[in-house]
């Protein structure tokens, strides 16, 4: 069970005063132990520490600039006093919290840990701001040993993907966007208003919640307005449709077995169990995926999580849908079997864009606030889910304040990942010519205005997809944006590297 949680916002403090990482990420750690009641006692019982992965070494855009810590559990344990036989440092990805969370229970479930403590942090509104000020921070840490990184770190996007600017988040999830909007058949102003009326109820979450780190409970209208305060990021996403990642911001949890709490006088008012959970990839490259628009390990992941805790969707009271991109929530509650009016609301903490999004820690926030709004609500059932990467691997969970009914056991994960991986995946050639359409498109847009046109395409003659840029064309990118560019017609040549797609 979950018997302590923690949540740190830092939006205030200055760059020299600001904690660290590895400061936020222990803070946090040591607030969780007070939760649950035992404090310092709790933490020199942990046997196994998991820290999520820092941004900075999960994708070359976020490294950072203050130098390394070598073995962040390492360093965590260090800071608390804890002695754990076991120390991961996971993969990246946004669905890890809940990943690691589900390989914590199987552990302590099996017997192999009575007590672990899972802990990530995030310092990048710290980080931008000493940069900003031209100020040197140091925030490296060497370790004697190395953690056990769960095979390792992949990233989400192939040679040929990153080759056409489909690398960042913000490139790619306006594409699985644009796909959403083409299969519901959308003109681009009815779309933009659907999205901007399904995140201004997540804003107004985030308004009323005091660790969030934009409380201005926005509008539709406000979300959708380009302006210079909310400008243009990757069409169609405005700047409040996208995950905020620049945030001071950590969350820890604390699990372990009955005995143990029962041992440690932890209250029984305190502990949340997880009663269902699974995990699962879609294709790995997004432009493998037989379409943009849906996610078979979202369907499969949510069905498998409530099987195993015997319940169905009417039985959930309250939801955590993640929430990077307007694009992840709808396919989600799409894959799920939810309306997105549903009366019960998608997040308790505001979302990704609202309340913020700390690298790949959000999940762990929208855990421990789930924890605090059960605690609250005895006997009802929680829904989390995580996404990682591009709408790539995902985890669930159901949580309640009731114990289980029968012995913890989930099914291996292995088994549900062979089904998704044998799904057909859509023909693809990386060196096309000839007459193409436009299956879905974004434009990139810097500080300056647009600058990159992405197209993600089918040749006329054979239908396999393609990946290209367009030409470097403001009065094209324009058109673009005002007219509506799903099924264009037009020709794509390959030259070196690149493929580039002129439409007509």
């Amino acid at each position: 069970m979950i018997a302590g949680v923690a949540q740190i916002t830092d939006t205030t403090s200055s760059p020299l005063q600001a904690r660290s990482p590895l400061g936020l990420m222990a803070d946090a750690a040591r607030a969780a132990a007070d939760d649950a009641g035992p404090g310092e006692a709790l933490l020199r019982e942990i046997d196994s520490l998991m820290a999520v992965r820092l941004f900075s070494d999960s994708t070359p855009r976020f490294k950072s600039p203050f130098g390394k810590i070598a073995n962040p559990p390492w360093s965590v344990a260090q800071r608390i006093g804890a002695l754990p036989r076991e120390m991961v440092y996971t993969p990246g990805g946004g669905n890890m919290p809940q990943a690691a969370l589900n390989r914590a229970c199987e552990r302590i479930a099996a017997g192999e840990s009575s007590v672990t403590l899972l802990v990530g942090g995030e310092a990048l509104r710290t980080e931008l701001a000493a940069r900003r000020q031209g100020l040197q921070l140091d925030w490296s840490e060497d370790a004697p040993v190395i953690a056990d990184e769960l095979g390792g770190h992949r990233m989400g996007f192939s040679a040929h993907e990153a080759a056409h600017g489909m690398r960042a988040a913000i490139n790619i999830y306006p594409l699985i966007e644009q796909a959403i909007r083409g299969a519901r058949n959308r003109s681009i102003q009815e779309h933009s208003m659907a999205m901007s009326r399904l995140f201004a109820r997540f804003a107004a979450v985030a308004k009323d919640n005091p660790l969030a780190t934009r409380r201005a409970g926005y509008s539709a209208e406000e979300i959708a307005g380009c302006t210079p305060t909310n400008p243009m990021i990757g069409f169609p996403y405005t700047k409040l449709m996208t995950a905020n990642a620049y945030v001071d911001q950590a969350a820890a949890l604390i699990v372990c077995c009955s005995a143990k709490a029962d041992e440690m006088g932890i209250a029984s008012s305190k502990r949340v169990y997880l009663h269902g959970c699974a995990q699962g990839n879609d294709h790995w490259y997004v432009s493998e995926r037989w379409n943009l628009h849906s996610s078979p390990a979202i369907r499969e992941v949510v069905a498998k999580t409530l099987a195993m805790a015997g319940k169905t969707l009417d039985d959930v009271a309250v939801f955590d849908l993640y929430s990077c991109f307007p694009s992840a929530v709808e396919i989600a509650c799409q894959e799920i079997g939810l309306a997105e009016d549903d009366p019960r609301g998608f997040t308790v903490t505001g979302g990704l864009p609202y309340f913020g999004g700390p690298g790949n820690n959000y999940a762990m926030h929208a855990i421990a606030a789930m924890v605090e709004r059960l605690r609250k609500m005895p006997g009802s059932f929680g829904l989390v889910t995580a996404n990682g990467n591009y709408v790539t691997k995902h985890a669930a969970g159901l949580y309640s304040t009731t114990p289980p009914g029968r012995p913890w056991e989930r099914e291996d994960p292995t088994m549900l990942q062979r089904e998704l991986d044998a799904l057909p995946k859509a023909p693809f050639t990386e060196k096309p010519n000839g007459r193409a359409k436009i299956e879905t498109y974004t434009v990139i847009h810097s500080k300056t205005g647009p600058e990159l046109g992405i197209v993600v395409g089918r040749l006329t003659e054979n239908g396999l997809r393609f990946i290209a840029n367009t030409p470097n064309d403001p009065g094209l990118f324009a058109d673009l944006e005002t007219r509506d560019a799903l099924g264009r017609l037009g020709s794509v040549r390959s030259e070196g590297e690149r493929n580039f797609f002129v439409p007509e």
